[in-house]
């Protein structure tokens, strides 16, 4: 029931976070898309012609499934510790280290440069909203299923 839990919990986190970041980068408030980030990562990993739809399509289930598997990533280990899923300074440090990850490994491995830089000069805090939004997501999500 907990994995069950974290996947739901990961899904719905990353359907926020994605949609507010596509949402972001259609209004011209982000300088990109997650979405559009991971498809055109998956497009170059497979060596297919570079199309913005395209990627749009292949971006959103390999970023529900990498939110899911950041959820799992969170929620088994917690509770093989015997650690307090909820606990809110626990889920910030959680996120704080996805925010770091996505900064200096995600981003630059999809060739958006060392700290996203390609995507433009404020992508670390576009980043750090986007996380938030994914944490508190996380957080609450977890918090109905819990109860």
């Amino acid at each position: 029931m907990l994995v069950f839990e974290a996947i739901v919990s990961g899904l719905v986190a990353g359907i926020l976070m994605g949609l507010i970041s596509h949402a972001g980068f259609k209004a011209g408030i982000f300088k990109s898309s997650l979405f559009i980030i991971d498809g055109t990562f998956v497009q170059k990993m497979l060596r297919l012609k570079q199309e913005a739809n395209k990627a749009l399509l292949l971006g959103i289930p390999v970023h529900l499934f990498t939110s899911m598997s950041f959820s799992i990533g969170y929620v088994v280990p917690a509770s093989l510790f015997k650690l307090a899923l909820l606990n809110g300074w626990l889920i910030t440090f959680y996120v704080f280290i996805l925010w770091l990850s996505m900064l200096f490994v995600a981003l630059p491995t999809a060739g958006q440069g060392f700290l996203g830089r390609k995507l433009g000069s404020h992508t670390w805090l576009e980043q750090l909203a986007l996380h938030v939004i994914f944490g508190l997501g996380f957080w609450g999500t977890l918090y109905v299923l819990q109860q």
